[in-house]
């Protein structure tokens, strides 16, 4: 809450009250990065009463980073802008909103430019690179590569994480932090557009999967390996406070890659490929490490491929025998929780029936190791006890699986 309050605050303060309109959740991953990484870019300030806050004050972000999540939130908007008045969109199909859009967008870009440029950020490179995402639209067809399509927004957003670095003094962030971002646009851009899909469709607007003809299972396996990639991206990153940071891009994205496939009524057998909090491609304990393996993120010539490896390897989970037949997760071999069904409509139990299915769930790890797993009286919806911790990394889920 205080990276979204300043982020808003600074939108206020530098652009105008009109563009806190522009505050996003996915904006203030950028002040969250700064802050992680250097002291100096955590500072914060007192802010007033917000009827959002339920008018109360509170200490909110302040600083660079702040500034550089503003300026990219406000470019990024005011191309979405762009965007929908070229496609006629909505409301922008009419003559006035588009003018008035139209000059909206066009001073917001300025004004981003500006303050960017302040930070030593390439805003004119930024807005070049969201350009060419309109010509990658109209180059794009049936049997497309959607990575065609997302590859500027990956770009961009690559660029804005790397900067991070530059602000807290940490240059040798930047390399992985590029990757993170150009991972967290793809998901980003992805979940946009399987959350807009049947919309589209009804409205006869464009939509990347509709016109590349790309399938939601794609979709979600590209996710998937892309929230794999950030997370082993974040590995090679230096944090002086990375806490946050974990928790957003280590936890939080692949539960809103879950959350959005679901929503939109395209739900994903956790167990089919390993469950996105418990892949065995994921780093765990060190002693866990098969020796025999390869690094997950290391290319032959040196290089880093974070989410890219894998989008090939067709994602099993858990190990094989010599005939190939799967073994099963981590869950699947230390405990039951493996073999339970997935959630159903959510029903209730009386006291004693409910306390002894909480008993089994326990006892047989389903307490901590399924995500997510029905409350034993309620029957609704429990993240598991480990994610508790990935917020500060004491812990690693069911890691004593991999010794």
């Amino acid at each position: 809450m205080s990276h979204m309050c300043g982020l808003c605050l600074t939108l206020r303060d530098d652009h105008g009250q009109a563009s806190r309109v522009a505050t996003n959740y996915d904006g203030l991953v950028v002040s969250v990065l700064a802050a992680a990484q250097a002291e100096e870019c955590a500072g914060t300030r007192r802010a007033g009463a917000c009827p959002l806050r339920g008018m109360r004050g509170a200490d909110v972000a302040d600083g660079a980073g702040a500034r550089l999540a503003a300026s990219v939130s406000l470019m990024l908007a005011s191309a979405k802008i762009s965007d929908h008045i070229a496609d006629g969109d909505g409301v922008y199909a009419r003559r006035g909103v588009r003018a008035l859009a139209g000059r909206v967008a066009d001073r917001w870009r300025r004004g981003a430019q500006e303050s960017s440029g302040a930070l030593g950020f390439d805003g004119e490179g930024l807005l070049a690179v969201l350009d060419r995402q309109k010509r990658a639209e109209e180059a794009a067809g049936p049997g497309t590569d959607v990575l065609a399509v997302t590859w500027p927004t990956e770009e961009a957003t690559g660029e804005a994480f790397a900067h991070t670095a530059v602000l807290a003094g940490r240059p040798g962030n930047a390399a992985p932090l590029r990757e993170a971002g150009r991972l967290f646009g793809r998901i980003a851009h992805l979940l946009d557009a399987v959350e807009d899909r049947e919309r589209d469709r009804e409205q006869g607007a464009w939509n990347p999967l509709t016109a590349t003809g790309t399938e939601p299972a794609r979709a979600r396996e590209l996710c998937d390996d892309a929230v794999l990639g950030v997370r082993l991206a974040l590995e090679e990153a230096e944090f002086t406070d990375g806490r946050l940071v974990h928790a957003l891009l280590g936890h939080e994205l692949g539960r809103a890659v879950d959350r959005t496939f679901t929503q939109a009524g395209y739900p994903q057998d956790p167990y089919q490929h390993g469950h996105p909090h418990h892949d065995p491609r994921y780093p765990q304990h060190p002693h866990g490490q098969n020796p025999n393996r390869q690094h997950p993120h290391r290319r032959a010539d040196g290089g880093h491929s974070y989410g890219d490896d894998y989008a090939t390897t067709g994602g099993s989970s858990g190990s094989s025998d010599e005939a190939g037949n799967s073994k099963g997760n981590c869950c699947e071999t230390c405990c039951s929780c493996g073999d339970t069904p997935p959630l159903n409509q959510p029903y209730k139990r009386g006291l004693f029936s409910g306390c002894a299915v909480a008993l089994f769930m326990f006892c047989t790890c389903q307490l901590c190791c399924r995500d997510p797993h029905p409350g034993p009286w309620s029957g609704k919806s429990r993240d598991a006890w480990c994610n508790v911790c990935e917020c500060c990394e004491c812990c690693r889920c069911c890691e004593c699986c991999n010794l």
